[in-house]
This record gives C-alpha cells, sequence and structure tokens, in this order.
C-alpha cells in the first residue's frame, strides 16, 4: 500500500496546479491512496465545494481540513453530504461535516482522520487525543488502515499526538506551517510519521503569500491584505508505503512537483 500525502494548498493556482499534475505522480509512483489537505484552498478562505470537486477529480481520495475549513460557508452543506472532505474532528458534534471518514482503495478499507492542535493556533479547540481515541475505538473492525492529518503550529504538539498513537495509527503527518520538515521517521510500533508535509501553491513568496505584504504584517502591524506570490506553483508531499500484512511503514520519501 502506497499513501501519498500533499501539503496544505494554499490557493487556485495550487489546485490548477494539482489538476495538471497529480494523476501522472499517482500513475509514476504507483500511488494506492492520496490525501490532500485543502483548508487554504480559496486563500486563505478555506475551499468551496467547486475547488473540493476539482481537487477530488484531479486525483485526490480524499480532502482534510484545518483552521480555516469552515471560514468558508458556502461548503458547511458540502460537509455535510460528502464522505471525501473533512474538518477537524474536535470541533466537536456541533460543527458541519465530520472527522473522519472510511473509504475504499486496492481492496483495503482506509480510515483519515483530520485533527487540529490547540497550541498557537485559532480558534483554539479541545486537545485532539480524546476525540481520535473514541473515533478508532468506535470503528475498530472497520477499517484496516488509519491516516491522520494533524493540522497544528506546534511542532511538540504534533510529535506528542504522534507518539501517543504510534502503532494505533499507521500515517501520521503534520500541515499548517507550509514548511517542509525533514524529519521522515518510523516510530517504535511502525507508524510512520513527518512533522510537516509543505504545501501545494505559488513559489517565490512566503508561504505561498508575496513577500512585501508579509513583511508589512509582521514588521508594521500592518493589515495589509495577504497577496499571492508571483512564482510558478509547486507541491510538496510525502510518500509512505505500508506493509500490507502488518501495517507497518517500511518506506517514506519527500516528492516535490
Amino acid at each position: 500500500m502506497r499513501i501519498l500525502a500533499i501539503g496544505d494548498v494554499t490557493s487556485r493556482a495550487g489546485v490548477a496546479h494539482l489538476e495538471a499534475k497529480l494523476w501522472q505522480v499517482i500513475k509514476d509512483e504507483r500511488i494506492d491512496f492520496t490525501v490532500v489537505n485543502c483548508e487554504n484552498a480559496g486563500f486563505v478562505t478555506g475551499a468551496s465545494p467547486e475547488l473540493a470537486e476539482r481537487l477530488l477529480q484531479a486525483g485526490a481520495d480524499c480532502l482534510t481540513g484545518g483552521n480555516h475549513t469552515l471560514r468558508n460557508r458556502s461548503v458547511l452543506g458540502y460537509l455535510d453530504s460528502s464522505d471525501r472532505m473533512l474538518r477537524p474532528i474536535n470541533y466537536g458534534s456541533a460543527a458541519e461535516g465530520s472527522g473522519y471518514t472510511i473509504l475504499s482503495a486496492s481492496g483495503y478499507r482506509i480510515m483519515v482522520i483530520s485533527a487540529m492542535g490547540n497550541v498557537h493556533i485559532e480558534p483554539t479547540l479541545d486537545a485532539p487525543f480524546g476525540y481520535i481515541e473514541r473515533a478508532l475505538a468506535r470503528e475498530s473492525g472497520n477499517y484496516d488502515f488509519a491516516i491522520l492529518d494533524i493540522h497544528a503550529e506546534a511542532t511538540g504538539e504534533k510529535l506528542a499526538v504522534a507518539h501517543a498513537f504510534d502503532g494505533a495509527i499507521n500515517v501520521i503527518f503534520g500541515t499548517h506551517t507550509h514548511v517542509p520538515t525533514a524529519d521522515l521517521t518510523v516510530l517504535p510500533r511502525g507508524t510512520g510519521y513527518v512533522t510537516d508535509l509543505g504545501m501545494c501553491g505559488e513559489s517565490g513568496g512566503i508561504l505561498g503569500m508575496e513577500i512585501e505584504s508579509v513583511i508589512a504584517r509582521v514588521r508594521d502591524h500592518l493589515t495589509t491584505p495577504f497577496r499571492a506570490a508571483p512564482g510558478a506553483a509547486m507541491a510538496d508531499g510525502v510518500i509512505f508505503e505500508l506493509a500490507d500484512n502488518t501495517g507497518r511503514v517500511t518506506d517514506i520519501k519527500r516528492i516535490r512537483f
């Protein structure tokens, strides 16, 4: 089983980039299942139903969320009707949509969980641990492999989640910072882990945004509107290979296209 995870889609240009490139990557890398974090697809305003459908048609099997997902009010009904687009599970039952799903791929049942951290990130949600534990217990016996996207700012929080669910979840990756990390690793009980996938959007800026607009915010504390970076689009991701009989991750590699 080969699973591809793509970091935060940051704009419509990122969506178009995956439309142009993702199916070929899936073919070349012999990918069985693809997860894409889409929470910034509308450029800091979440993903609309139209953008979500475009990403699914582009080759994504499941779309995970984050702190901007519910900002786009147009997607709320779509979240309720779709089993392939998630919002963080620790928003709780009052929020539209679901924080996990179970989908089929290559003859296996794949459980995907979207969760959000609560350190230095808004909105501040409950800690994700209990929500994840309850979902795994509720669906025990109904899935063959499990994947978790932990959307969080703090690297230590992501690592804590990964170690807490080592062996219980096969693949755990972090999103949100838009910066790819170098800590690809297989944890002691066989879980494949990386702290951040990176991003999919315009290059040549700061986290997908024009340099000057970011500097004005962090240096001068101005509420300058963010603008997309001027560079060509690129995508960061990680490929996890699992042993079919044990579920242990046997290989991890980065991909950029």
